[in-house]
């Protein structure tokens, strides 16, 4: 009978764990396994324009426990819906290239159609900016992306850290042109597991540019959610972000305080 006993104990302890293994919540190091879709919706807005709301999706499937694809698009709606934009449109793929224990590290590789943060001009562009449609004029810009990110994660916390390099132009293969941007981003993220039903997430972001017209302006981006687990599948989380940008000369917060709220599903 102790056998028996300890035999279902031990099962029961091995199921939980590989249903953590495929746990969605906020997680900076989160891949969905072979087979298996995943989905996190967001919504934002800022206290100094609240009449702007962007709705985000980040949509993937696991190829295999180490290959997954994705599609991320954004959509901006003003004034109650009297204008409105689709931003971007971003294709991605992730390779996990190191897996041992708690250590994980991922390369990934994104193409994105839509508009692009200007140092100077702010947010130019769009897939379909407000009241010019896609096949009258073409104002999108086209972003190629290489990056690596790696960390250690446990049952009670991850760290992850991340780089990667872009270059965007007004044409997807027209390299080498004047009007290309080449931008480079580095970041930390972090999870808190407080028990199985919330955690905390944080992380910053610093994007540079290695043109030389621009050498001065840079932007950091910060962020910090607290999620709620609904079950291992299933996460709702609230979230604030700012965004500070030195293309001036001095550094300035866009649009004062993100706020906003995130739905993820695995399934």
């Amino acid at each position: 009978m102790k056998k028996i006993a300890l035999t279902s104990l031990l099962a029961v302890f091995a199921a939980a764990g590989a249903n953590a293994a495929n746990v969605i919540d906020g997680n900076p190091l989160y891949m969905p396994r072979a087979g298996h879709f995943y989905s996190v919706t967001d919504l934002y807005s800022h206290s100094e324009d609240s009449e702007t709301w962007a709705l985000g999706e980040d949509f993937g499937f696991g190829v295999t426990d180490f290959l997954a694809v994705d599609l991320k698009t954004t959509i901006t709606e003003y004034d109650s819906f009297d204008g409105a934009a689709w931003n971007d449109m971003t294709f991605g793929l992730t390779a996990r290239v190191f897996d041992r224990g708690a250590w994980k590290a991922d390369v990934y590789g994104r193409y994105a159609v839509g508009g692009v943060d200007v140092p100077g001009l702010g947010y130019v562009g769009g897939v379909w900016p407000d009241h010019k449609p896609f096949w009258d004029e073409d104002d999108s810009f086209y972003t190629w992306t290489m990056g690596l990110r790696a960390g250690y994660t446990t049952s009670l916390w991850t760290i992850a850290g991340h780089v990667d390099f872009n270059y965007t132009n007004s044409e997807s293969f027209n390299w080498g042109d004047d009007t290309s941007l080449h931008m480079w981003r580095a970041g930390v993220d972090g999870q808190l597991v407080i028990d199985s039903d919330w955690n905390l997430v944080a992380g910053v972001e610093y994007t540079g540019y290695a043109d030389d017209g621009v050498k001065d302006a840079g932007s950091w981006k910060g962020e910090f959610g607290v999620n709620y687990n609904i079950d291992a599948t299933k996460f709702v989380g609230l979230y604030i972000n700012g965004t500070m940008h030195h293309a001036t000369g001095d550094w300035e917060l866009d649009d004062g305080v993100g706020y906003g709220i995130k739905f993820g599903i695995d399934f």
